[in-house]
């Protein structure tokens, strides 16, 4: 099988607009918290998010174009406009038939959706929506705005499975390549659901914290006081490489991706496994794939979103999968601070798991006060400040609605 690299990396957060402000405030634990701007939010339950700070389209796009992009796809045109500078693509001599596009969204376009029933609603039974309502809700269409812009004629896709959909893009990305039917991927997720729907949505379900009166540290994962996850947007993307093509053209390389796992819970519409059995069989399927022992793991980017059981049995899986060597590894969530991107956070978390093989950096946990007595203290959460560790290896869990568990493994790049 061929080996596969990481060349490139986008971000597009709550808590920084690109790759090196996003990694620079979770280093330094800032909370991407806020009340929420996108609409009135007086009569919902929730009241904040964490949404991308100060947005306006026309600093990234013309106004034609950007009619024709829901929030979510805009958020994608640019993590992975990014990516592919950082990825020095735009100079690059390589085979356009042999590079592709597999971009995941969880929701799609949930604000064009809303927008075109309003107004159908609001009107005399007439039928009239926008020729560009259904290219601009459905969850592929990033994929092929993407395709289309770098003229990239691989495969060309989304994926959807929840909050586990980008790394399921990715997983994706790295067999395509592995098995010889691709070079290169732009691979990764965006979200953008905070709106009405987005938000009553998720509080109809008890989803989402509701502590209002101190938003700005709600998103407590793994403390005895969470209520639920903080909804975000935004988008990453990763540029996936066949190492031999990247290295004939020169590119740098960011971290090597070693191997993947995929699982499913089979259990329940929305809560987890209540012993972790989904998550623990994805973190060994993804050691499996990568052919390494547990105890070759360095860090940890947990799903960690804050819910109140799913936090627990997450951390009872890690016990479980790793058993001694659990207590020697790093764990965080960055969701503390990014909120929790729904099918993007497997993007930037994954992201946050090769910078800090990078630069030998955990960010924190942060908002953990008062550690939850069902999970063993004895873990490593990294809480509310980052730590200096060497990491050679760094697995990123993300687990999804529907009982989806996905792993991914990054190695540092050794040549």
């Amino acid at each position: 099988m061929r080996r596969v690299v990481v060349t490139g990396m986008g971000a597009f957060t709550p808590v920084g607009l690109n790759l090196e402000d996003y990694w620079n405030a979770l280093i330094n634990g800032v909370s991407g918290a806020g009340m929420i701007t996108r609409f009135d939010a007086g009569k919902f339950k929730t009241k904040f998010a964490c949404e991308v700070k100060h947005y306006d389209p026309q600093n990234y796009f013309d106004r034609k174009e950007s009619r024709k992009l829901d929030l979510y796809a805009q958020f994608a045109m640019i993590a992975a406009g990014e990516a592919f500078q950082h990825a020095g693509l735009a100079e690059a001599d390589h085979d356009k038939d042999r590079a592709g596009i597999i971009w995941a969204s969880g929701i799609g376009g949930i604000a064009t959706f809303k927008t075109e029933i309003e107004g159908y609603l609001a009107g005399d039974g007439t039928p009239r929506f926008s020729p560009f309502f259904i290219p601009r809700m459905i969850s592929d269409i990033a994929a092929g705005h993407l395709s289309i812009k770098y003229g990239f004629r691989g495969p060309n896709y989304a994926t959807v499975s929840a909050c586990a959909s980008s790394t399921n893009a990715i997983i994706d990305a790295y067999n395509l390549i592995r098995l010889d039917m691709a070079d290169l991927f732009i691979t990764g997720g965006s979200e953008a659901a905070i709106n009405e729907v987005g938000v009553g949505g998720f509080n109809a379900m008890q989803a989402i914290s509701t502590n209002n009166e101190q938003y700005q540290t709600a998103s407590r994962p793994f403390d005895a006081t969470r209520d639920g996850f903080v909804i975000g947007e935004g988008g990453g993307a990763l540029i996936l490489e066949e190492y031999e093509h990247a290295k004939r053209r020169g590119a740098t390389i960011y971290a090597e991706l070693i191997g993947v796992g995929l699982s499913a819970d089979a259990y329940h519409l929305t809560a987890p496994h209540p012993e972790g059995d989904g998550a623990k069989l994805v973190m060994l399927n993804a050691l499996k794939s990568a052919g390494i022992p547990a105890a070759d793991v360095d860090y940890i980017n947990v799903h960690g979103t804050a819910t109140p059981l799913g936090d627990i049995s997450e951390a009872k899986a890690i016990v479980h999968v790793f058993g001694d060597h659990a207590y020697q590894l790093n764990i965080s969530s960055t969701k503390s601070m990014t909120g929790h991107l729904l099918g993007a956070a497997g993007a930037i978390e994954s992201i946050a798991v090769i910078m800090a093989i990078r630069d030998g950096i955990i960010p924190p946990t942060i908002n953990l006060e008062t550690l939850d007595p069902r999970i063993d203290p004895r873990l490593n959460l990294t809480p509310n400040r980052a730590q200096k560790r060497e990491v050679k290896v760094g697995l990123s869990n993300t687990f999804g609605f529907g009982g989806h568990n996905t792993s991914v493994i990054f190695r540092k790049f050794n040549g």
